[in-house]
């Protein structure tokens, strides 16, 4: 568990230095939890709520940021015993802290709701996380050539209603402009902590490892893990200070911070 860079390494041991004014942040799915075929099915790793529980009380913030409706995961994780815990779901448009708040819906999105149906071709599925929707291709034959073949399209589609759309691990997702994760991390860090650590798995992560970068840059030491797999992208893996064998790997990053 020691970081490759200098940066990363300063990072963890100023945060082991002031654990009580750090902000510890991770993604959920196939960070916190194995990626599945359904997404109704990704629990979290053995141990993973434990050991989430027990950093809990020694850390200033700790927090998931995820693409997920931030209530969907607390019910699905059963996180709600994790005392003090922030969800910062949809990719940070809503927020759980035992009560769930958030925006409305971005204009446009009813009508990519309405018209995106047409554009999926056999086999692939829809999620609607009520702020986004998701185009899945996960256990299709060619999951990433029916994602490349539908892009074009949906990227128009969303254009015209004024929304972006954003890859994922065998996934396309259509959401208002402007929300990222670099967004969501850098409001959890005011006033600016004695740390931070960050970890991800997907391209969604990027602009969090950034807001790691941009913190550092203040002043304050930080340090972005990736949770690898097969599926990880490669720019992620070579941004992380530090690479942990996946959600097994992420249990054991935080019992080594305990």
């Amino acid at each position: 568990m020691t970081p490759r860079t200098a940066a990363g390494r300063a990072g963890l041991a100023a945060l082991r230095a002031d654990p009580g004014g750090a902000v510890v942040a991770l993604d959920y799915d196939g960070t916190l939890a194995p990626v599945v075929d359904r997404p109704a099915d990704a629990v979290p790793a053995p141990g993973a709520v434990t050991a989430l529980t027990a950093l809990a009380g020694r850390v200033a913030v700790l927090a998931l940021v995820t693409g997920r409706a931030a209530d969907v995961v607390v019910a699905l994780a059963g996180l709600d015993r994790v005392p003090g815990l922030l969800v910062l779901g949809q990719y940070g448009a809503q927020r759980w802290d035992g009560e769930l708040s958030g925006d409305p819906p971005a204009a446009g999105l009813a009508a990519v709701r309405r018209l995106l149906p047409a554009l999926l071709p056999a086999g692939a599925r829809l999620e609607d996380k009520g702020l986004s929707l998701v185009v899945h291709a996960r256990g299709l034959p060619d999951p990433q050539g029916v994602l490349d073949a539908v892009a074009p399209r949906l990227r128009a589609l969303a254009a015209a209603h004024g929304l972006e759309v954003h890859p994922g691990r065998l996934v396309l997702e259509v959401r208002p402009p402007g929300a990222d994760k670099r967004r969501a991390l850098l409001s959890l860090c005011v006033p600016a902590p004695s740390a931070v650590l960050y970890v991800g798995d997907d391209v969604g992560d990027l602009p969090a490892f950034a807001a790691v970068a941009e913190l550092r840059a203040r002043g304050v030491p930080g340090i972005a893990v990736c949770s690898d797999s097969a599926e990880a992208p490669a720019a992620l893996r070579a941004a992380a200070d530090l690479v942990v064998a996946g959600p097994e790997g992420v249990v054991s990053l935080l019992r080594s911070l305990l």
